[in-house]
């Protein structure tokens, strides 16, 4: 790495004594006061200046996210021979907050003014003695291609629509031997963000935890995430500060911050207790959801019921199997999803007819519960090729407000649990609570539009699935009637 070289005592460039000494030059806007790093920052940088290629900091809002990663970024630059540092926030207003509080710190810092030239115009800050630039814009702008970064940052990644730009700059770094640090506070449930969160939380071989802290890590990776358990109580001030490493942060400012007429128990619990959320109209909570689930897996080879729910254009395709143990709990397993090519064109049903067979192959499916309207074909295929009983289950407003009430009454109750599946998740805490204009309610998907873009983020076909058939197995009939003889059964 070629680094301009300190003077006497000044200490060697990207170790965290010199860049603790280095950021006491920036002059903070709200108190005009030298930039004094925090512990846990001091933390965090500790891990970046070893050299690990990712380096994730997740914590939630108001603990001086954007200005630690302000002063990093010019902090490379001055120290970086022809240091390149793009910066990707979700959206340009985003992208311009991050600029502002780069530019902010060399015009009220005359230690370091000279080094820089601020270019508002064009997002960009120099460091023309280093041959070295900060370039900032929005994730989604059509310049992530060309960067060959030096170091690369993230801003908010959880506001990005996917981690597209992410994977493409990871993939540049070996080429200058550089590294990528995001910064970001909870996403929503279920979200790309969230899962690749959670996968560097459970995989990595090093794992450190303290209250509302885990610090894990790997080779490759390093995460520093500051949250609030879903099991802790999220009105408990100091768990809640445990969650909150910033020193300006206390419990008196974050029960004033809690009891604020415009704060909301989402907003609350994803932005300050730094846990996947969406908001209060979600069906089911993500704590609801974790509640019910065990580690007990459907024995292979018993015989399950399955719940199934077709889309061939936009919707996912989604089967979910059900088994009733001797106790008369109910216990949903892994959602086979199958996703269409969402250009136009249907997804194939030898795709949906292979997935259903490996189903059956470990398990033997005896009935089916599916709404038979654009799939008469496959409904009469599963009997004759299966040998399951097919029963037709509407999703008219009526029934779909009947399977929403047995769903949450059977997780109320605890007949209802699940084996832990994320594809299966992701359905579930995607879907928001839609009240009927009879009053009654249903699961219904946050936006009603189909586009491939987002799509991921939209769909609740294994929820839809799983809805279905726990209800019919809530009602089962005594008297097969003349369709279930043929093999098909009518609901509703």
């Amino acid at each position: 790495m070629a680094v301009r070289k300190g003077g006497a005592g000044a200490g060697r460039p990207f170790t965290l004594p010199h860049f603790r000494q280095w950021c006491k030059k920036l002059v903070v806007e709200d108190t005009l006061q030298p930039l004094i790093i925090e512990p846990f920052q001091e933390a965090f940088m500790a891990d970046v200046f070893t050299g690990v290629k990712e380096c994730w900091l997740v914590v939630p809002e108001e603990n001086g996210k954007t200005s630690l990663i302000a002063a990093l970024a010019l902090y490379h630059i001055q120290h970086r021979v022809g240091g390149r540092v793009p910066v990707g926030a979700s959206s340009r207003d985003q992208a311009e907050l991050l600029f502002q509080q780069a530019a902010g710190f060399v015009l009220r810092s005359p230690k370091i003014r000279r080094h820089f030239k601020c270019q508002e115009g064009y997002r960009r800050i120099r460091c023309d003695e280093m041959a070295s630039r900060i370039q900032i814009f929005a994730a989604d702008d059509k310049t992530g291609d060309g960067a060959i970064p030096t170091l690369c940052v993230a801003e908010e990644l959880h506001r990005q629509k996917n981690l597209k730009l992410y994977r493409t700059w990871t993939g540049k770094l070996r080429k200058r031997k550089g590294q990528i640090v995001v910064i970001s506070t909870a996403g929503e449930p279920g979200s790309e963000f969230e899962q690749t969160r959670m996968r560097i939380r459970e995989s990595s071989p090093t794992v450190e935890r303290r209250p509302c802290f885990i610090r894990a890590a790997s080779a490759q990776v390093v995460l520093h995430d500051y949250h609030v358990p879903d099991k802790a109580d999220v009105e408990d001030m100091q768990v809640v500060k445990n969650a909150n490493p910033a020193s300006w942060i206390t419990v008196e400012t974050l029960r004033e911050k809690r009891h604020s007429l415009t704060m909301t128990l989402g907003h609350w619990k994803r932005f300050t207790c730094d846990q996947a959320t969406r908001d209060e109209a979600s069906a089911i909570t993500e704590s609801e959801w974790s509640a019910i689930a065990v580690r007990t897996r459907i024995p292979p080879g018993d015989p399950i019921w399955l719940g199934l729910d077709v889309g061939w254009k936009w919707d996912t395709s989604a089967g979910v199997p059900l088994w009733v143990g001797d106790d008369g709990r109910r216990l949903l397993g892994p959602a086979a999803v199958l996703v269409p090519p969402q250009d136009g064109t249907s997804l194939k049903p030898d795709a949906l007819k292979k997935a259903l067979k490996d189903i059956h192959r470990r398990n033997p499916i005896h009935t089916v519960v599916m709404d038979m309207t654009r799939a008469e074909e496959l409904a009469h295929w599963i009997p004759d090729e299966l040998g399951a009983a097919v029963i037709d289950h509407s999703q008219s407003n009526a029934q779909a407000a009947v399977d929403y009430e047995r769903f949450m009454e059977a997780m109320r109750t605890g007949v209802l649990a699940h084996s832990g599946d994320l594809g299966l998740a992701r359905h579930v805490l995607n879907a928001v609570a839609r009240q009927l204009p009879d009053g009654k309610t249903r699961f219904e998907r946050p936006r009603s539009t189909r586009q491939a873009v987002g799509q991921e983020r939209r769909v609740i076909d294994a929820l839809t699935a799983a809805a279905m058939v726990n209800s019919e197995v809530a009602s089962q009939r005594s008297q097969p009637s003349v369709y279930e003889k043929r093999g098909i059964r009518q609901l509703g």
